[in-house]
This record gives structure tokens, sequence and C-alpha cells, in this order.
């Protein structure tokens, strides 16, 4: 005789514990009708409905659709799980957009709930394992992407649409406040961060901070940039060096938005932007170095032609007569060939009245003498800053260890485990090497005989050199390469702007100037 089970009153909760999930998609969400808390009150009251006892909660604040383990409270939902695999879940949400806006994903978190045996509740739908519900919950996550998708269309539309008008609408930028305006709207002001950051960047546009590493050195100094060393901060300056928002300009490419005056005042001016992009390019041509370059044909790519503007190109006629030759067929010296003997020789000669005057060493050693001086003052005040944050953390430190040795609890052994990583990889990223046993008058020393011998004499330099050496020794000297007209020669200055800095202000200052040399 066999028995017939009463499935009717089987409870499908019993022996479960209830879990909510809430989830917002802005800040502002947080604090508004439809916020966390008020999700959770909503799926508590559920809970307590079925009988079932409510365990704990996971809230998220995040935007869009996508892999739900990019979610930080969904991911920890599932792991709370996992590390209870004996016990029985109730998992509640308010509506299905919070469960995932993204059809794919809709599914594959579906899937998993069930291998884990979850049971799931939503306020506004009723989940239905047979065809028919598996449908209108297929239709009901399409049509939680097709919002999703619109919204962001509008939103893009709408921010499309500022930038079209001269306003930024994206995070606001370093050195700059996004304040509310009854005319503008959100409009980007300037800050005391923002004074500072002129003052870096009109720097590096009058090659007061020479380097990158300096302007960055600066910046630290100054507190704009604070927590790491400057070299760490390199990456975020070329950035902000490429950025034309801070001369007063909006642009942004990837929506077809092309430059245009903004509607927020620059920190610096246009003229100085581009000759910082023109520093810029300088320091991209020291490492685009051609291929096909020979000690053969040593000015190859560094000349061009007067008329032009084109490269003048160089080979052998029967292998032994070398020529430089312009191929640009619009142009009136096409196919006139230029004998390689004559362009080089006047290139040498260039080169040779390139040279400092005599009296001028003197001043060039002085110049040298106060740049490494203070070079070694801020080198050795920025170890005497990291080794204070190195005493900082490593007391600190100490004190974690000391906590972490008397946690009682999982929980806390993992907090203070974390804080002493972190503590950890600070003290790394510090370091510990120290400059007081280097000589460093050694790299002083070779370091001014090389630029006073560049200087003085160029062209005995540049023929000691080989062929990779003379083209970065090149763009040192000149500024950009160098037009050659057939009948007058070289068309430039014939003298280079170090040089011609250094002759200005020998001239300018000489009255003032007390020139002594190191014995």
């Amino acid at each position: 005789m066999v028995t017939k089970t009463n499935t009717a009153n089987i409870n499908p909760y019993e022996g479960c514990v209830g879990l909510v999930y809430t989830r917002v998609s802005s800040k502002k969400q947080e604090t508004e009708g439809n916020g966390l808390d008020s999700q959770e009150e909503r799926c508590k009251a559920d809970l307590a409905s079925v009988g079932v006892p409510y365990a704990k909660t996971f809230k998220d604040t995040y935007t869009g659709g996508g892999d739900f383990w990019q979610r930080p409270a969904m991911r920890e939902l599932l792991e709370y799980i996992d590390a209870h695999p004996h016990q029985k879940f109730v998992v509640v949400f308010d509506d299905l957009k919070r469960f995932a806006r993204d059809t794919e994903f809709h599914i594959k978190l579906r899937s998993h709930f069930n291998r884990k045996h979850v049971i799931l509740r939503c306020l506004n739908f009723k989940f239905d394992d047979t065809p028919e519900g598996k449908f209108v919950e297929s239709v009901f996550a399409a049509q939680g992407q097709l919002e999703r998708e619109q919204n962001k269309r509008q939103v893009i539309q709408k921010m499309k649409a500022r930038l079209d008008a001269g306003y930024w609408t994206f995070g606001t930028k370093k050195g700059y406040d996004m304040v509310k305006d009854p005319l503008h709207g959100k409009i980007c002001v300037a800050n005391e961060e923002g004074a500072i950051l002129a003052q870096a960047l009109e720097g590096f546009a009058k090659r007061t901070l020479l380097r990158k590493i300096d302007v960055c050195h600066f910046l630290v100094e100054k507190g704009f940039w604070k927590g790491q060393s400057s070299e760490k901060y390199i990456d975020k300056l070329t950035l902000i060096l490429k950025d034309v928002f801070f001369a007063g300009y909006i642009e942004y490419p990837r929506w077809d938005v092309s430059r245009r005056i903004g509607k927020h005042s620059g920190i610096i001016s246009l003229e100085v932007f581009e000759a910082i992009q023109k520093v810029l390019r300088k320091e991209n041509t020291l490492v685009r170095i051609r291929q096909d370059i020979s000690p053969d044909f040593p000015i190859r790519g560094l000349v061009v032609c007067d008329h032009c503007g084109k490269h003048l190109t160089a080979a052998f006629s029967k292998k032994t007569f070398g020529y430089y030759i312009c191929h640009n067929k619009s142009c009136v010296q096409y196919g006139k060939s230029i004998p390689k003997k004559e362009i080089e020789t006047k290139f040498l000669e260039l080169l040779k009245r390139n040279s400092l005057k005599a009296e001028i060493g003197a001043l060039v050693e002085v110049v040298f003498n106060k740049v490494w001086e203070q070079e070694i003052r801020n080198i050795k005040a920025r170890e005497a800053t990291r080794a204070k944050e190195g005493k900082e953390l490593e007391d600190k430190a100490v004190q974690l260890t000391n906590l972490l040795i008397d946690a009682k609890t999982p929980q806390t052994k993992s907090v203070f485990e974390k804080q002493l990583q972190d503590v950890a990889d600070k003290l790394e990223q510090i370091g510990t090497e120290s400059i007081a046993s280097i000589d460093l008058s050694i790299p002083y020393r070779t370091a001014l005989t090389k630029a006073t011998m560049l200087l003085k004499n160029p062209y005995y330099v540049w023929q000691t050199m080989n062929v990779y050496e003379q083209r970065r020794l090149f763009f040192f000297i000149f500024e950009e390469k160098l037009p050659y007209n057939q009948i007058t020669g070289y068309r430039t200055n014939e003298i280079s702007s170090i040089l011609r800095l250094f002759e200005e202000f020998s001239d300018e200052n000489s009255h003032d100037v007390v020139f002594v040399r190191k014995s």
C-alpha cells in the first residue's frame, strides 16, 4: 500500500535564514525614499510575513549592469552563502531591477543562486519556475536592460550637449572646484591648488622646471600632491600637461567634441599650453629614431628642403658618389642632388660656429654649481621627509602587530592584518636607501665635464659619437630640423637656444656676475 504525502502543507521556508540585498545607483538615492534603508525595511517586513528569521543585509551603491561580481555587496553575499554550506537561505530584494539590469547576467545570477539552492523573493515580482514564468522573467529582465541603456543614452546626450556648450561635465579636475552658479549651473572654478598648478605648468613651459620630475617635485613640495613620492605622479602630470582644459578650453574627441572655448577660466594661457606641447613633442622626437639611419649619411632625416619643408633623402650613385636629394615632385628642387661632402661639410662648419665664447665658460660652471647645490638640497630634504615618514610607519607597524597578537576574534584579526599590510606597502614605497654614503661630487663632476665640453665644442663631441648618439645630440643643440638651401646653405640663426640663453644672460648681467672657478 502506497501512502501519498500531502505536499500542500510543506513550508518551503522551514529552517531558512533570511538575507536582504539592496542596491541604489547613486549616492543621492541613498537619502531619498527609494534609498538603501527604505529597501531594507520593506525586505525585512517581507521576511517576517513568511516567518523567516532575518540574519544580515548586503548594501550596494553601484550603477549600471554587467557582471554581478563587480558589485561588492553581491560578491560578499555570495561568499557569505558559500561560507555557510549547511544553512538554507532566502534572499529578498525589493525590485527585479535591483537584482540585475542586464539580461545575460540576470540569467547567470539566477542560475548561480539555483545551484546553491537559495530561494529568491522579490517584493514586486513573483518567481515562477514554469516555462511561462521563466519567459515572463526574461521579458522583465530585458525591459530592465532596455531602460538602463536608454537612460545611459539620454545621459550621454545631455552631457555631450553641455560639452558642446563649453561646460565640463565629468569629475572635478585637480586644481578646480565644481560649484553651482545661478547662470551656468555647475561650473568649474579654480581654487588655491589651481594657482600652484599654474606656477608649475608655466615653469615647465618656460623651462625653469626642465623635467617632468622637477615639476612633480615642485607640486609635492607645495602640497598639491600628497602621500607618495614625486616619481609616482609622473603619469598623472603627463595627462595634465596634455589637457587643454587648464588653458580654458573644452575638448572630448571620444564623443566628437572638438576644441572650443570653455565657460570656465583657464589657469594658464593657450600660448603657455602650446609651448608645453612643443616641449613634449621635442621629448618624443628624442625617442623616435629612424631604423634606416647609417653612418654613411649621418644627417639623413635631420635636414629638410628649404623650399618645400620635406626631408632630404640620401643615397649612393654607382656605389661611390654620395648625394642628398629632394623627392617631393611638387618642389622646384625636385630631383636636384646635393653632394654628400658639400652638405655634411657645411653642417660641421655650423657646429663649429655653435661654440661658447671663451668668457662664457665660467658662467656655465656658476650656473651648474647653483643648480647642483639646489638639487642636492632637494634630495636631502626629500630623504629627511621619507625618513620621518618611515619612522612613523614603523611605529604604527609595531602598534598594529601588538593589536593583532591581542585580537580575540577572526574578524578583528583580519582588520588589523589588512591595516598592517597597508603599512608594509607604504614602507616598501618609501624605501630605505640613503644617500649619506654616496659621493655626490662624482656624478656632478661627470655631468659638468660633459656639459661644458658639449657647449664649448659641440663639433668635437659630434665627431666622437656614433650615429645614434649624434641624432640625440642634434636635438640638444638645435630646436628643430635644419632647412637647407642649395644656393645659400643652411637657413638657421646659427646659434642654438641653449648657447643663446647663456650669452644673453651674460650680456644682461655681466656687471652683476662674479665668475669663480673651483681649484
